[in-house]
């Protein structure tokens, strides 16, 4: 099965672009991209990842959090780390869109920026919650997809020419990332649920393709 594409740092940096001046909610949009590319997150993960595991009650940035056992897509909970500064700034600009429009807020002008702390990061253009459908797969395991995100994350990738990938290659583009910056095997499996070494090595497996478009920009 042929894996989802790679995604290189100036086509990343172009879909970056396009997406902050093109439909929808440029804002949100921004920041789902830099939560896909700088965390590793799934889009069941995403659609459900509530502000008080971004945010602390007083309004500050939680550096250390954690995708708990009901968020991720494995059931299994892993840390979570907002220190990505280009990920924190995108994520609050689409916050303080939040909170002028007025989606999901509380009666509370203290804690946690007036924002429901339940309330997913991420909202629809109207301010509601991305609907989850469930699957029961062939092995009776339980899975959930998100058709409306993963509708919206091919078009991004397709208006900034990345052909063939989605939001799973924002997780894989993460993971090979770290490997290239040291992260170790173990400390990949960490970070994104993995349950052997078998899988982090086929995460972060970039291939004859990969190394071929290497080449063909080397001048």
């Amino acid at each position: 099965m042929a894996k989802t594409p790679y995604v290189q740092d100036h086509d990343l940096q172009q879909m970056f672009n396009i997406a902050a001046v093109s439909y929808g909610q440029p804002l949100r949009n921004v920041a789902m991209l830099h939560v896909i590319y700088g965390t590793g997150m799934t889009l069941q993960e995403v659609a459900k990842i509530p502000v008080k595991a971004y945010l602390r009650i007083d309004g500050r940035i939680m550096e250390e959090s954690a995708i708990t056992s009901d968020i991720a897509f494995n059931a299994n909970e892993r840390p979570l780390y907002w220190t990505n500064s280009k990920l924190v700034v995108a994520i609050d600009a689409y916050l303080a869109y939040r909170i002028e429009h007025s989606h999901m807020l509380t009666t509370s002008k203290s804690a946690y920026r007036r924002l429901d702390p339940d309330s997913p990061i991420f909202l629809t253009d109207e301010g509601g919650i991305y609907k989850l459908t469930k699957r029961i797969t062939k092995t009776g395991a339980i899975s959930y997809s998100c058709d409306s995100l993963s509708q919206l994350f091919r078009k991004m990738h397709a208006q900034a020419g990345i052909a063939g990938a989605s939001a799973e290659s924002g997780r894989r583009t993460c993971a090979i990332r770290l490997t290239k910056q040291g992260a170790s095997l173990d400390q990949i499996m960490s970070l994104f649920g993995l349950q052997s070494l078998r899988a982090a090595r086929d995460l972060v497996d970039i291939g004859k393709v990969h190394l071929g478009a290497i080449a063909a920009r080397v001048f």
